[in-house]
C-alpha cells in the first residue's frame, strides 16, 4: 500500500451538538454555524491536493465533505466515498438523549458521573464497555465492536490501487471518534478532555506499519 497523509476533519457544527444531544449513528444536519465550519475547512484546505475523500454516510459527514471538496482549487476529487466503516461510535438507546444524563447513567455504577471523569479516571476505551452494559439493549458498540468497524474504514483506504505514495487524503470525522483515535495512537501526547472543535483539522500519517498522529485539532 502506499503510504498517505490522512486529514480527518470533524464535521461542522450539528443540531444535535447545539441541544447537547448523543449522536452517534443518529442523523443531525448542520446548522448555518456548521455550514460555515465546514466553508472555513475548505478556505484553509483549498490549496491541499486531496488524491481521494471518504466520509460516514451521515448527512453531517455528507454535508461537510461537500463544501470542502467545493471549495478546493487543486483537486480532481469531486465526491467522497461514503461508508459506515467510518461512522461515529453508535450508542444503541442511548442514542439522541441528552449527553450529560447519558453519561451519568453510564458512569454512575463505577462511582463516575460524567465523560470527563470517565476519560480521566478509566479510559475512552472503556468507557464504550461502559456503555454497553449500562445500555438497556446491550446495542451500543464495544470498544472490540467499534475498533473492529472502524479499522475497516482504514483497510478501505489502504486497499486504495489508485494513491501513491506521499497522496494526502481527506476523511470527515466525529469528535469522539477523534478522541479514540488520539488516545490508541496518540503516545499520551495529547489533552482529551479538550474535544476536537468542528471543522478541526486532525493529520494521521497512514502505512502498511500502522498509524501514527501528525497533529491534532487544529483550527
Amino acid at each position: 500500500m502506499a503510504d498517505v497523509t490522512l486529514y480527518l476533519v470533524r464535521h461542522g457544527q450539528t443540531y444535535f451538538n447545539i441541544y447537547n444531544k448523543l449522536q452517534g449513528w443518529s442523523n443531525s444536519p448542520l446548522t448555518d454555524k456548521g455550514l460555515a465550519d465546514a466553508k472555513d475547512a475548505g478556505t484553509r484546505l483549498a490549496h491541499v491536493s486531496f488524491a481521494a475523500a471518504y466520509c460516514s454516510d451521515t448527512t453531517r459527514a455528507q454535508q461537510t465533505a461537500a463544501e470542502i471538496l467545493a471549495a478546493n482549487q487543486v483537486s480532481d476529487v469531486k465526491q467522497p466515498v461514503s461508508s459506515l466503516f467510518f461512522r461515529e461510535q453508535f450508542y444503541g438507546s442511548f442514542e439522541g438523549d441528552n449527553i450529560n444524563f447519558v453519561w451519568d447513567q453510564v458512569g454512575r455504577p463505577h462511582g463516575l458521573t460524567s465523560f470527563k471523569e470517565i476519560e480521566a479516571k478509566r479510559s475512552i476505551a472503556e468507557s464504550k464497555d461502559m456503555m454497553k452494559a449500562a445500555d438497556p439493549f446491550h446495542d451500543a458498540e464495544s470498544n472490540d465492536e467499534y475498533w473492529a468497524r472502524v479499522d475497516q474504514g482504514f483497510a478501505m483506504i489502504r486497499a486504495n490501487s489508485e494513491l501513491s505514495d506521499g497522496d494526502n487524503v481527506l476523511v470527515i470525522s466525529h469528535g469522539n471518534t477523534l478522541l479514540s483515535l488520539m488516545e490508541r495512537y496518540g503516545g499520551g501526547q495529547f489533552d482529551l478532555s479538550e474535544r476536537p472543535a468542528n471543522g478541526s483539522v486532525t493529520k494521521l500519517a497512514l502505512t502498511d506499519k500502522g498509524i501514527s498522529v501528525l497533529s491534532y485539532n487544529e483550527k
